[in-house]
């Protein structure tokens, strides 16, 4: 660094420059250090204090040459905060019982240190007189603060000169760097004046692809998850992306792309991707309870390299409705295996099939289904898929005081085509963004089971407010309709009822349906029309403990929204949050406030939000 006064080197600089980056977060402070700031406001007061090495110090009783040595960085610590503020010309003193740490030799430490003082003039703040970075390709944005007049914090001289070396390699230009720069500090006018050149290289394509780490894993298959376009102009994006391809597999714990530091004639710039693999296979358990609707157990199997392409085998079994008062207990099994990197690397293909047997209160069923699909990943937050599903369901439905039964036998042939846009921040506990969730299944159906299609509409979105989004308001709105069939000649399962965690808390599950009389008997099934809407407010109360004050409402009905044969039904309550650091555990209590479908207080513990 060049100066007209010869207070620090461009070396010290430099180093500095950097420590403002890397700057670490203070524990408790030893209550023998006496730190000072002369002449600055609280804000940077903070700063300094939340740089210090010696603040940082765990407690009283560290060993003398543990102290000397961070007394000795605590220089380099507060320097470089301070130049991340723009303050060039401070005066720092760090005294040991008196001594300038500086000028005790490492070897010399003293053999107890009573009394640390730490003492800092920050200096005037310096502004930009010149920030310029050259040559800048197309399309380039400096940051704002990257201008004459504008503070000179030395962080935006590196986002400045980081933005110009990405904006020449978004273009191809893998190999551009820093030329020359000339950072001149001015102190009797407290001005910085950085003048930085770029050299963008030539125009690079993406060239062979080497595979190492992987070991059972074949190298084909990693080079055709990943993506890498090669022969075509090199793009940083690119790069990023075939990492995120090969991470969600699942079967690599960790995945980095690398590039050539030479190139390849005539202008090609070769890559080596890095994967370290996950252990083969993995067992899970999950439990979810609620007053009404009893005990719910589920189980998966997983293997994340089923033929070494990737492959990834998903066995999953699930027991519920266990001890429920009003219903049997449900059990399912299903088998799934996902093949990533299928007609395209974006494209992942699956095969699927199911057995199920639900014992509800007003049915009893058996099903089973086999379907072939594909997911496509469009981007980090949308992701479609399309599906061909064949089903059978048998079953029984009774009469409501089980009197009267009638059998029934559906099967159809099913194409699903879904979307999801996810803009969460977080998945298990979001606290802004938004979450939708839509599909459309036109459905074909053979016997006496009609055709028609099926669609469905999940809509959430999130906003917090206060300090570290201390409070966060939830709001979802659910919408389904069964079109084309008429209501007894539609699959049960596509049929939509209200009740329950997934809908309505407080209410029973699926209690609110159709209402059908045959002769004296009532039987009772979905409808083909449902709207259901639910607020949460949610409150932080401490680092781990959280509170929720939420309201649900849901509605059933028969050819049409609103209809007047329809109804509707609502639950509100409290719950509780504990936060394990990969998602809430959640205590919800909840009871009806408006409906007939319902009576008392209902519990449901689960892991999770419940939206």
């Amino acid at each position: 660094m060049k100066q007209r006064r010869p207070v620090l080197s461009r070396l010290s600089f430099v180093a500095c420059l950097a420590a403002a980056l890397t700057l670490g977060q203070a524990g408790h402070a030893l209550d023998r250090v006496q730190f000072s700031v002369s002449g600055a406001d609280a804000a940077l007061g903070d700063a300094l204090r939340g740089a210090s090495a010696l603040l940082a110090l765990s407690n009283a009783e560290d060993q003398p040459d543990q102290v000397l040595a961070a007394a000795r960085a605590e220089y380099g610590r507060l320097i470089g905060a301070l130049y991340a503020q723009g303050h060039y010309s401070p005066v720092i003193s760090v005294l040991l019982d008196g001594r300038e740490a500086a000028g005790i030799a490492p070897l010399d430490a003293p053999q107890r240190v009573g009394r640390i003082e730490v003492r800092v003039t920050p200096g005037p703040q310096f502004r930009f007189g010149e920030a310029a970075v050259t040559p800048l390709a197309r399309g380039t944005e400096l940051p704002e603060g990257f201008a004459r007049g504008a503070v000179a914090q030395s962080g935006t001289v590196r986002q400045a000169v980081t933005a110009g070396v990405d904006g020449w390699r978004a273009l191809g230009h893998a190999k551009a760097r820093v030329g020359g720069q000339d950072v001149v500090a001015d102190h009797p006018n407290s001005t910085l004046s950085a003048r930085v050149t770029l050299e963008p290289g030539p125009r690079l394509r993406f060239g062979p692809v080497d595979v190492v780490g992987n070991q059972r894993t074949r190298e084909n298959r990693v080079r055709k998850i990943a993506g890498l376009p090669q022969g075509e102009v090199f793009d940083p994006a690119e790069v990023t992306r075939a990492e995120n391809r090969l991470r969600r597999t699942g079967t690599f714990s960790s995945v980095t792309i690398t590039e050539d530091e030479g190139i390849t004639r005539p202008d090609l710039l070769g890559t080596t991707i890095t994967v370290v693999e996950e252990k083969p296979r993995h067992l899970s358990f999950g439990a979810e309870i609620s007053s009404l609707e009893g005990l719910d157990l589920t189980g998966a199997w997983m293997h994340r390299n089923l033929l070494g392409g990737a492959e990834r085998l998903r066995l999953e079994g699930a027991i519920t409705n266990i001890g429920a008062s009003d219903s049997g207990v449900d059990y399912g099994l299903k088998l799934s295996i996902d093949r990533p990197a299928t007609l395209t690397p974006d494209t992942t293909a699956r095969f699927v099939t199911e057995v199920d047997h639900l014992d509800e209160a007003d049915f009893r069923a058996n099903s089973f289904s086999l379907g072939i699909g594909f997911t496509h990943v469009f981007s980090d937050s949308l992701t479609g898929r399309v599906d061909l599903a064949y089903s059978i369901i048998d079953g029984t439905e009774f009469s409501e005081d089980r009197a009267v039964s009638s059998d029934f036998r559906f099967r159809s042939l099913a194409l699903p085509v879904g979307l999801i846009w996810d803009r969460r921040d977080n998945k298990t506990d979001a606290k802004r963004g938004f979450y939708v969730e839509a599909e459309v299944k036109p459905f074909l159906g053979f016997g006496t089971t009609g055709s028609g299609l099926r669609a469905t509409a999940d809509l959430r979105a999130y906003r917090g407010f206060g300090e570290a989004d201390r409070f966060v308001v939830a709001a979802r709105a659910q919408a389904g309709i069964v079109t084309g069939a008429d209501l007894l000649e539609t699959p049960r399962d596509d049929l939509f009822y209200s009740g329950g965690g997934g809908t309505v808390r407080g209410q029973p599950f699926q209690s609110l349906g159709v209402n059908l009389a045959r002769g004296p008997q009532r039987f009772q099934i979905g409808g083909n029309h449902f709207l259901g809407a639910s607020v949460e407010l949610r409150a932080r109360v401490s680092g781990k403990i959280g509170v929720v004050g939420f309201v649900d409402a849901g509605r059933i009905d028969v050819g049409s929204f609103f209809d007047a044969s329809g109804d509707w039904h609502a639950g509100a309550g409290l719950g509780l949050r504990y936060d394990t650091g990969f998602g809430p555990i959640r205590l919800d209590v909840a009871a009806p406030v408006r409906g007939t479908t319902g009576k008392g207080v209902q519990l449901y513990v689960g892991l999770g939000q419940a939206f």
